[in-house]
């Protein structure tokens, strides 16, 4: 998240009817209903954890075990389990 200042963006009557609530200290503004964005959609996570989980399933397919995956990824065994198990069902 980027921070914004109030100044370049807010009138000076609002910024002083915030000011009376909250002086100098962080303010969070969350989005407007219907706006909301699902976990991981800025910054591109959701879409890197899902093809590294497609990627983990495509492994084991191929042979390789859950203990060489975990050594590979540097994920604990559920975690590889968990990924296996999501994209076998995804398919």
């Amino acid at each position: 998240m980027k921070y914004v200042k109030a100044e370049n963006i807010l009138p000076e009557h609002v910024i002083e009817i915030i000011q009376s609530y909250i002086d100098g200290g962080y303010l969070y503004i969350p989005r407007k209903k219907g706006n909301e964005k699902l976990w991981g959609e800025n910054s591109g996570a959701k879409s890197s954890l899902k093809a590294r989980n497609v990627e983990i399933y495509e492994k084991f397919t191929y042979g390789f075990s859950v203990e060489e995956l975990c050594s590979e990824y540097y994920l604990s065994e559920s975690s590889i389990r968990r990924a296996i198990r999501s994209e076998k069902l995804a398919s």
